[in-house]
């Protein structure tokens, strides 16, 4: 007589754990329906030609430096096997990493919130809470799932061998989200769990780098569920077999993360906690000592993960040439800048825009994180103590123009040395100005996230990422599709120098810092008059 009586509850839980990751899940399927589409277009386009594709297979095709990054090619002279190289290398990953913070926002977040135990005083089970996190996790993988595969469609890839490779992608978000799930229960904070989820990912991703970099080590990519996705081959001599190991460990993984949830005390984890431990000052001398001490471990993801790619992009910058580039690409890349991609100096330039997009990206994570503080009412409780408002906000817009600053010369030092290495003849002082570059235009998307933040604090994240994702997007096609230029300077990627193919644009630069300094003073003092505004 129970299970009926639950079957509703467990239902309207699903639906609000959905509902609350409504705008992740959106910019999600925005992202993975666009990174299929103009993959798989601009292939087309840019490659029309059976001997153009065999020079671009033959230049990047056994390339070590590029495996590190997409994996290993099974079939670059059609659209549909460069589309599964190129796209589907790249969005495995972060397939992996939305599972783990899907997982850990359902489970974990719902019990560090104090919710999951509103919920259990009522008729719901545990069981049945614990399948209701699962189902708005699974409602989560299809609306991305979909719409990466109405993208691909849109970009003329068959249907099947498209919704193949969508289920390759999305089997990565499905494992790391049943691993996502064990952190839940082994650790007692969302943070910890986070971290566990993360270094799970981290340690698949260096077993396929391994596995696809190294002749005699391939059979490390059965060890990894990212080399798994790989094995599945769409549209090159499709294998579906090997989504069988996924299905497996995603199922065992959730059944274990559920048996361990129905038995173990809300709040808690299988790992000891600190609370009988000697009490850490550090990090407890003032607000923004504290945030520096929450944040830490973020920021350092983001100074690694920065890292290692840029250390990419260095080590691959030789090896691009026009043998390996076709003059459509080059036509096009002229309309974006004036730069030459066929040279080192060119190429790290023109890549560099997506460091100015990360380094955007986590100023952006930021103003989201107070937010997070602020709906979870934590800020109150800060605020009842001698804490000046807008000194709590000065001190987080610091934090982020520290961290802003650490991660571009991150970039900067690792792209040197990648290119470096192989002999690219780019210098120190070059890159560490290439890596410079990326800040003021980040810390204008702060200073508008953080104006956000202080005056429709509830919409504020959707603003923030959503600024920076158009004002990218614009960037990389206003030009190309013929846009009047006024409307192409509205974005301020528009506006920076691809150092160190070019210099540093200073007037612009000083600008974007100039307006960058007026939004973040207003939002201090908007910030200091408003009331606190909680879910």
């Amino acid at each position: 007589m129970t299970a009926p009586a639950t079957v509703a509850p467990a239902s309207a839980l699903a639906r609000r754990l959905f509902g609350d990751s409504r705008v992740r899940n959106i910019s999600y399927a925005l992202l993975f329906a666009l990174v299929g589409y103009v993959n798989a277009a601009a292939y087309r386009s840019t490659y029309p030609t059976t001997a153009s594709r065999i020079g671009f297979a033959r230049a990047f095709g056994s390339n070590a430096s590029v495996r590190l990054f997409y994996g290993r090619p099974f079939q670059l002279l059609t659209v549909g096997g460069y589309t599964a190289w190129k796209a589907g290398g790249i969005l495995v990953i972060i397939a992996g990493m939305w599972g783990v913070l899907a997982a850990v926002r359902a489970l974990r977040a719902e019990e560090d919130a104090g919710r999951q135990e509103l919920v259990l005083a009522g008729t719901l089970t545990r069981r049945a809470a614990y399948g209701a996190a699962v189902a708005a996790i699974a409602a989560g993988c299809l609306v991305i799932g979909l719409a990466m595969w109405l993208g691909l469609l849109a970009a003329s890839l068959p249907a099947g061998e498209s919704a193949l490779l969508v289920l390759a992608t999305m089997a990565s978000a499905a494992v790391f989200a049943g691993v996502g799930a064990i952190a839940c229960q082994l650790a007692s904070t969302r943070r910890v769990a986070l971290e566990i989820g993360s270094a799970a990912l981290a340690a698949a991703l260096v077993l396929r780098v391994v596995a696809d970099t190294s002749s005699s080590l391939q059979w490390l990519g059965w060890l990894t569920p990212l080399g798994w996705s790989e094995q599945v081959r769409a549209f090159a001599g499709a294998r579906p077999a090997a989504l069988l190991p996924s299905l497996v460990v995603c199922t065992a993984t959730l059944a274990a993360a559920g048996a361990i949830a129905a038995r173990r005390d809300v709040g808690s984890g299988l790992l000891p906690s600190h609370d009988s431990a000697a009490p850490r000052m550090r990090g407890l001398s003032s607000a923004s000592a504290l945030a520096l001490r929450g944040e830490a471990g973020s920021l350092a993801g983001w100074i690694l993960g920065t890292g290692f790619f840029a250390l990419i992009i260095g080590l691959v910058s030789p090896s691009v040439s026009k043998a390996g580039i076709s003059g459509t690409l080059q036509k096009h890349v002229k309309e974006l800048a004036s730069v030459s991609i066929t040279k080192p100096a060119g190429y790290i330039g023109l890549c560099f825009l997506f460091f100015v997009l990360s380094t955007s990206l986590f100023c952006c994570s930021q103003i989201a994180a107070a937010r997070h503080e602020e709906s979870e009412d934590r800020l109150e409780t800060m605020f009842s103590l001698p804490v000046d408002r807008s000194r709590w906000l000065g001190g987080r817009l610091a934090l982020a123009l520290g961290g802003a600053l650490v991660i571009s010369i991150a970039a900067g030092l690792c792209a040197w040395a990648g290119a470096t290495a192989e002999g690219a003849g780019v210098n120190l002082p070059s890159m560490l100005e290439a890596g410079l570059n990326c800040l003021p235009a980040a810390l204008l998307f702060l200073s508008l996230a953080a104006l956000a933040f202080a005056l429709a604090p509830r919409a504020s994240s959707g603003i923030a990422y959503g600024l920076v994702a158009v004002a990218f997007l614009w960037d990389l096609f206003g030009s190309l599709v013929s846009a009047p230029h006024w409307v192409v300077d509205l974005t301020p990627f528009q506006h920076i120098g691809l150092v160190p193919a070019e210099p540093l644009r200073l007037g612009a630069a000083a600008v974007m810092l100039g307006i960058a300094a007026l939004a973040s003073m207003a939002a201090v003092w908007a910030f200091s008059r408003r009331d606190l505004i909680g879910r």
